[in-house]
């Protein structure tokens, strides 16, 4: 009976070392796996400056989705300032229009055309009345996008000739969640 009472004390012992490995291996295991999920799928971004606002504001942090290549007209996308600035930052702007797809604005009225149809842009600051460089119509070509910020007359975006169309390959991702200021938690569009 004694050898018996021995024994049960020990296995206690290996077993919650064996317990504190688990949790270790599971620790690391979780790491890794968030570091791969947010080193190839999603990323954190700040959001820095006033252009998109009132969507966004200077500060900001979004949720960046690597998922998709594909973006449509009204999404928010985050871009590589070194592909058109130089620098390492990225910027945050909002899809006006695609590949194939006619611009033109009239910022005498303020207002921008897609393929000859004003766009309702109930997210913009302000109607678009700086030209910055922009002579319109143009049709944005294959593998780029046209974008702008929301706080159209506070924005440096495509209508600049420093920058203009915006190659698909200079796009980072595609903002699916603003997670800071907690107060404004959610999905951003």
């Amino acid at each position: 009976m004694d050898a018996e009472l021995q024994k049960k004390p020990a296995a206690k012992k290996k077993k919650s070392g064996e317990d504190a490995y688990d949790f270790m291996e599971s620790l690391v295991t979780a790491l890794i796996a968030c570091i791969l999920i947010f080193l190839f799928l999603f990323r954190l971004v700040n959001v820095d400056g006033s252009s998109m606002l009132p969507t966004l504001h200077n500060a900001d942090k979004v949720v960046v989705s690597r998922l998709t290549r594909n973006y449509d007209p009204g999404d928010i996308v985050v871009l590589t300032k070194a592909s058109f600035r130089g620098g390492n930052e990225s910027i945050v702007k909002r899809v006006v229009a695609t590949e194939g797809q006619t611009i033109d604005i009239d910022f005498g009225a303020g207002i921008v055309y897609v393929d000859g149809e004003a766009l309702e842009e109930p997210y913009i600051a302000e109607k678009t009345t700086r030209s910055l460089d922009f002579k319109g119509p143009v049709t944005v070509p294959e593998n780029c996008i046209f974008c702008m910020g929301d706080n159209r007359n506070n924005s440096s975006d495509s209508r600049a000739a420093s920058i203009g169309m915006i190659d698909s390959r200079c796009v980072i991702g595609k903002v699916i969640l603003r997670v800071w200021p907690l107060n404004k938690l959610g999905t951003v569009g």
